[in-house]
């Protein structure tokens, strides 16, 4: 895997909107700087997504220095949103996991509420570090996460989904295809590699910074949402469900966790460290 190398960073600083792609992103202990620090809660305080509200793949959330959002939807004028000063957190529900986190001012709430026509809420996490493990079954002593699904990066690889979108093309529902990559909403885009060659990845270098290979990623419906659209189709879970399943769950990608901060570049070579 001697040339493999980053082909693109993702950023999504409120989860479930449409992110950023930056050259470069600095790598904290909980993920990517900026990533997944906000997110929607219901009024019982449960985490809102693209599982339920699809339109959010609409909407987009573009990094302010000082760690605020510039939010903008269809049909909704632009809102700048600041860190909250800091106050009394609110319990969320991140599936089934309490965390708690600020509320953003009520201007957030109404604008989001109105884009999604129902009530719901913006809250930050104020302090990573110790908000919320990683899932405990795949972390080590202290490591954290940010509002991510449950692991602090996120990588994919150019290959595999090259693969996927074969299987997809051979498959009933090929007039769906080929799909491109911002379905799996990852953090890092790996080019380079073997179709599947993430499989057998337990610990590998980005650039300078080195990541455990904590889990391969199971995916949900978000995947089956059209990222330019909010339509819904079959496909990639169809395809995935009869040549990536594996314990009841249908798996893209694989979960790390940084094991020291740093800095990732477009272009940066990705090597193997250690395999299975």
């Amino acid at each position: 895997m001697g040339n493999a190398v980053v082909q693109s960073i993702h950023v999504h600083p409120v989860k479930a909107f449409r992110g950023v792609s930056p050259r470069t992103a600095v790598v904290e202990p909980w993920g990517l700087a900026g990533d997944r620090r906000w997110t929607l809660i219901d009024d019982g305080g449960k985490v809102v997504t693209q599982r339920e509200s699809p339109r959010l793949a609409l909407a987009a959330a573009e990094p302010l220095a000082g760690g605020g959002v510039r939010l903008s939807a269809p049909g909704r004028q632009p809102l700048t949103v600041e860190v909250p000063e800091p106050a009394e957190t609110i319990p969320v529900d991140v599936f089934r996991t309490k965390v708690e986190a600020v509320p953003a001012a009520a201007a957030a709430h109404a604008w989001c509420s109105a884009y999604l026509g129902t009530e719901v809420r913006l809250v930050h996490m104020d302090d990573p570090a110790v908000r919320r493990p990683v899932v405990p079954e795949y972390a080590l002593p202290g490591e954290t996460v940010n509002f991510a699904d449950g692991f602090p990066v996120l990588v994919t690889t150019v290959a595999s989904l090259d693969a996927l979108n074969s299987l997809i093309a051979g498959g009933p529902h090929a007039q769906e295809g080929p799909l491109p990559m911002n379905r799996f909403r990852p953090n890092l885009v790996v080019a380079g590699t073997e179709p599947w060659a993430e499989d057998d990845w337990t610990r590998i270098s980005v650039g300078d910074v080195v990541l455990r290979v904590a889990r391969p990623s199971a995916r949900c419906v978000v995947t089956t949402t059209d990222q330019d659209t909010a339509a819904r189709g079959r496909e990639p879970l169809f395809t995935l469900a009869r040549h990536r399943k594996d314990g009841g769950k249908v798996l893209f990608g694989q979960n790390l966790v940084p094991l020291a901060p740093g800095t990732v570049r477009v272009g940066d070579p990705v090597r193997v460290l250690a395999r299975r």
